[in-house]
């Protein structure tokens, strides 16, 4: 007989009504939260925080354009002070340490919105700046921004050849080799080097270099063939002394082909690849070759522009991106698990929104997968040439579920959605989030990608995630795009039992992910590397109950699992150990526990923590809504399971 965990013991006196415990009064709670969310047209979005360069870079974009709205640049402004630290820093991540880049783009920023150095933060951010390195430990695309204010010369940052767009589809290194969000931001960036053109400043930051910053440019360790790293060093010198040279060629066709490019990857609404680094640029290398700031382009982009800001009472800052279908889908998904009915007006009226924004059109993607229909979700309101495939899984299980009315409708999408979604497998087995076979390590050696952020290779967290929607749609494990991602995902274990994050933060992400993957393709679940993936989460709970993990564990894995207790990564512990069939160990007892008793007067969680990754190491972010709807599915599968006949 079905049996309730009642974890407080709060029994009814009228025996004949169903028991209400805590545990069902936190989720109903969590539930009527969510629901009061939605908007009126259906979907759910919330903030999407990032780190400061993200504000600091508009007003570098206002002055480069000369569009600068000095209300808008001084609550802009008013957000960058906000957001500096004690010991005068700013960070990429809440508590994380000082981040010289984020640090020094503020610093500019605030001089360029007319603060001088002699104002108290800016000599708190100037002593930060000097005591974790100093200028010459800037990223590449800081060393950017500082070239472009005049602060240091045009020599010194990687030569980005707008000649490359000119490669051919096929070629071994061409555009369509590096990732989504690299392409929609170096093709028009390869335009501003062209250019190189300098915006001088009434207020430089010359007091931020010292002499160990004479020499900032990127040196070989050894002889052109030593290393790929050496090798493409003395490439990039190759390439900016050539770009000295009055004859060049290709550089006409290649400016032209760039514009092309980016004209045909910018949405009819206005968005370019819907982050802000692909929309400034595209619109910063529009500008330098000559639209004019009334040219439907450059009107339509900034109305983009416009739509990422988030304004609060005394302050502005933009967003990096907005995450409307993921927040959507994660939202019913976890609406679904709480009990709402399949056919409730909040679900409906959310699947026939997603069911609007399938992609239709041809986009990236499909220079590598030519024959394959278009299909799929984005992230965002606006970004058609951008499907990806984790949204893609998250939204196909909702829409299985979801009783949408119109079923004929609604099995069409789905199934050219699926299509995509498996033509998008990649040849080891797993699938990247935007991209097939986008994996050539090499090119992460090149000096422009100091991030190791320019491809876009498989992974753990994404392939679980459409293996638990490909069981969910009835997927047998004989299958063979089944039988290869089981594979991958099974031979990337670590060695104490987790899996990496690629997405989300981190081990404790990726092992949830992987163990519900694993569970929808029916695996044996008492297996030996079953059971060491879920000792593992077992083994990094916190006193308290919770499981948190600090982003600084991509940086030192020794971290991993380690870290202030979280919302959302309690959340996954739980979904993890509950896949893992451990819903009735304490340590799952015990997260619920946490999880109810931090749950706040509204039904909701609140964590300052970032649980999201934009790049390992180099960008993180926080997904206001995680705090919300992932407690709900946890405190929702776990009643689920200790429900379930023994």
């Amino acid at each position: 007989m079905a049996t309730r965990l009642s974890l407080a013991g709060n029994e009814m006196n009228d025996m004949t009504k169903p028991q209400t415990t805590d545990l069902d009064r936190g989720i109903e709670r969590s539930r009527d939260y969510l629901l009061s969310c939605q908007a009126d047209e259906g979907f759910w979005v919330d903030e999407l925080e990032s780190n400061a360069t993200i504000t600091a870079e508009l007003i570098f974009f206002m002055h480069m354009t000369g569009q600068v709205d000095r209300e808008k640049q001084e609550r802009l402004a008013r957000y960058l002070l906000k957001k500096q630290r004690e010991d005068g820093s700013w960070t990429l991540y809440y508590g994380g340490p000082c981040d010289i880049n984020s640090t020094v783009e503020s610093y500019l920023a605030l001089k360029m919105a007319g603060f001088s150095a002699d104002h108290e933060a800016l000599k708190r951010a100037k002593a930060a700046v000097l005591a974790n390195g100093g200028i010459k430990k800037t990223r590449v695309f800081t060393k950017i921004f500082l070239a472009l204010f005049g602060q240091i010369s045009w020599d010194v940052p990687p030569a980005v050849p707008v000649e490359v767009v000119l490669l051919p589809d096929g070629c071994w290194m061409n555009i369509y080799e590096i990732s989504s969000w690299s392409r929609g931001t170096v093709v028009p960036l390869s335009v501003v080097c062209a250019h190189k053109p300098v915006h001088r400043l009434e207020q430089g930051v010359q007091e931020l270099f010292t002499d160990a910053d004479q020499d900032l440019g990127f040196h070989a360790d050894g002889h052109l063939f030593s290393s790929w790293r050496n090798f493409f060093i003395h490439l990039d010198g190759f390439f900016k002394f050539v770009g000295k040279s009055p004859w060049k060629p290709f550089r006409r066709p290649a400016l032209k082909k760039a514009e092309a490019w980016v004209l045909s990857h910018q949405e009819k609404e206005g968005d370019f690849g819907g982050i802000q680094p692909a929309m400034l640029n595209s619109l910063l290398a529009l500008h330098l070759l000559g639209y004019a700031k009334d040219h439907p382009a450059m009107v339509k982009g900034m109305e983009a522009v416009d739509r990422f800001l988030i304004e609060r009472e005394d302050h502005t800052f933009m967003q990096a991106c907005v995450s409307p279908l993921w927040d959507t889908a994660i939202a019913c998904n976890a609406l679904l698990d709480s009990g709402l009915p399949a056919d409730d007006p909040a679900l409906v009226k959310a699947g026939e929104w997603i069911l609007k924004k399938q992609v239709r059109n041809p986009g990236d993607w499909s220079v590598k997968n030519p024959h394959t229909e278009p299909g799929g979700w984005a992230f965002e309101f606006y970004n058609e040439l951008y499907p990806d495939t984790d949204d893609t899984a998250e939204i196909l299980i909702a829409l299985d579920r979801i009783a949408i009315p119109d079923h004929r409708w609604k099995h069409k999408e789905c199934q050219r959605a699926l299509t995509w979604l498996l033509s998008m497998q990649s040849k080891n087995g797993g699938w990247g989030a935007f991209d097939q076979d986008n994996d050539k390590e090499i090119l992460n050696e090149v000096p422009f990608a100091d991030h190791k952020a320019l491809l876009d290779p498989p992974t753990v967290d994404v392939s679980s995630r459409i293996l638990w929607c490909l069981g969910r749609l009835g997927f047998k494990r004989d299958h063979p795009a089944v039988q290869r991602a089981l594979e991958f995902v099974k031979s990337s274990q670590e060695p104490d039992g987790c899996w990496w994050g690629r997405w989300g933060v981190n081990y404790i992400y990726g092992t949830f992910l992987a163990l519900n993957g694993l569970l929808s393709m029916k695996e044996d679940m008492s297996r030996p590397f079953i059971l060491k993936a879920t000792g593992w989460l077992e083994s990094c709970q916190n006193e308290d109950g919770g499981w948190g993990e600090t982003c600084e564990s991509y940086a030192k894995p020794e971290l991993r699992g380690q870290g202030v207790s979280t919302a959302s990564q309690t959340a996954w512990a739980i979904l993890g150990l509950v896949a893992g069939g451990k819903a009735s160990n304490p340590a799952t007892k015990r997260g619920v526990e946490f999880l109810l008793k931090s749950q706040n007067e509204a039904g909701s969680w609140y964590e300052d923590e970032f649980t999201g990754t934009g790049f390992p190491e180099h960008f993180f972010i926080k997904y206001h809504m995680y705090q919300h709807f992932f407690p709900l599915m946890a405190l929702s599968r776990y009643r689920n399971a200790c429900q379930e006949p023994e």
